[in-house]
């Protein structure tokens, strides 16, 4: 189900902040349900978890994202797909974007996920190895770094929350400083639909929203 009052409220709390990118996860949802709410909303970019289902939906009038972990033996599928990988956590998984990439003919966008709560069943970096991990992806020529991604721990709206978005904002602001031939920092990329308000409010500028625009998933 596509929640249109919810799609009126998330462009009423938007509005303030300016240029927000905003991705609709459609992780689960068929392929009629993923066109018709692009009908709805034109401004939304999309965004996968899966590789076979962003296959399986991709259609080249949209801008899509993965936005889910990313297996090396995997990338080969989307490479000539996606604007971002939003998930890029190991150097064995930049080297293979790095190599299909190439093959392909281009240069893939990428943001740097960071594990911002030191979460054990999460991917990502540790936060404090953000600028070291960023300053040695450098050598790989068909990768541009445009970001930082992070998943939050499901807390609620709490100040615990807030402070691990101030950690957050506080490292993108350090790697926006930084000064190689292939990073070019500009997107932060967290919130999504359990606490994209306090994401907005400590300088996300780029949301991934699932259960807010299409309901409760089907556990697949």
């Amino acid at each position: 189900m596509i929640l249109a009052d919810n799609l009126a409220e998330l462009r009423r709390r938007v509005s303030p902040y300016g240029n927000i990118t905003l991705i609709a996860a459609t992780k689960t949802q068929s392929i009629e349900t993923v066109r018709a709410f692009c009908e709805m909303a034109p401004e939304f970019e999309l965004g996968e978890n899966r590789v076979q289902e962003l296959r399986e939906k991709y259609f080249p009038e949209r801008v899509w994202h993965m936005i889910g972990r990313l297996q090396t033996n995997k990338v080969k599928y989307i490479i000539d797909k996606v604007k971002l990988i939003q998930s890029l956590d190991r150097e064995e998984l930049a080297y293979e974007i790095d190599r299909q990439a190439a093959r392909v003919g281009k240069t893939q966008g990428c943001l740097v996920e960071i594990n911002t709560a030191d979460e054990a069943t999460k991917g990502g970096i540790p936060i404090e190895r953000t600028e070291d991990f960023i300053y040695g992806l450098s050598k790989f020529e068909h990768i541009k770094i445009e970001g930082l991604m992070s998943v939050m721990p499901n807390l609620g709206e709490c100040a615990a929350l807030e402070k691990l978005y101030d950690k957050l904002y506080a490292a993108y602001e350090r790697a926006k400083r930084i000064n190689t031939s292939n990073a070019d920092i500009k997107y932060l990329s967290a919130g999504m639909s359990n606490d994209y308000n306090v994401a907005l409010d400590h300088g996300a500028n780029m949301l991934r929203l699932g259960r807010l625009l299409f309901g409760e998933r089907t556990k697949i």
